[in-house]
């Protein structure tokens, strides 16, 4: 199979799979007849290939995928007009402890927030695939240790924890994901158990992977 071929078998593979791909898959695609440098060789030039239309080649934690561009997404989001789900600030600022100062335990997260932490915010986390429990302090109780998860990494669309940005306080969880994509907007919902009276609700608009399509799942919640 001449180079050109592979570029074609590799597009198709992509633009029909449900998840990112890894490249250890991709090679399985050939056989393992095409090493790695020359996989990404042909990643890169797909990338080049897609430049400009609606869709983008983007690598994230989990692999490789095709995604639609954001500037598409207000008008996909007709297509599919439902309604994100909503996350209190409490429950911002507790995913921005966890991705900046991870492992922490829950009262790590509320020692830094000043506040006792409701386990069904975190439990909301769990639930999402954002975090997990990577471990257990030795400490009293044997308190679990939190980290974030490949998941909550691809819904950002990031390959890794690296390309987060820079953040002055762990407490600002907008300023922490607003050079990403528009995340969240403020919302005149109800407050959260333990939210601040006067900040309002949030809302984070992130990919629901949908496994029963045929479609390739995007960043903007939307499929090509």
């Amino acid at each position: 199979m001449n180079l050109a071929d592979a570029k074609r078998v590799l597009e198709t593979a992509l633009i029909c799979t449900q998840q990112p791909m890894p490249v250890r898959d991709m090679r399985s695609l050939f056989g393992d007849a095409l090493g790695v440098d020359t996989i990404k060789t042909l990643l890169d030039e797909l990338r080049d290939d897609w430049a400009g239309k609606g869709v983008e080649l983007v690598s994230v934690a989990s692999g490789w995928r095709f995604q639609s561009r954001p500037e598409m997404r207000e008008y996909l989001d007709r297509l599919h007009p439902e309604k994100p789900p909503r996350y209190t600030r409490a429950t911002l600022e507790t995913l921005a402890i966890i991705a900046y100062r991870q492992p922490v335990t829950r009262g790590d997260m509320e020692d830094i927030r000043g506040v006792t932490i409701n386990s069904l915010l975190i439990k909301q986390l769990e639930d999402r695939g954002w975090v997990e429990v990577i471990g257990h302090r030795e400490a009293p109780g044997r308190p679990g240790l939190y980290a974030t998860t490949k998941q909550f990494l691809d819904d950002l669309g990031l390959a890794s924890l690296d390309q987060l940005p820079m953040l002055e306080s762990p407490l600002q969880p907008s300023q922490a994901f607003e050079s990403l994509v528009p995340l969240e907007e403020e919302l005149p919902a109800p407050q959260a158990p333990d939210a601040n009276p006067d900040q309002p609700e949030l809302q984070m608009e992130m990919p629901i992977n949908a496994p029963e399509t045929d479609a390739t799942p995007s960043l903007d919640g939307n499929t090509i």
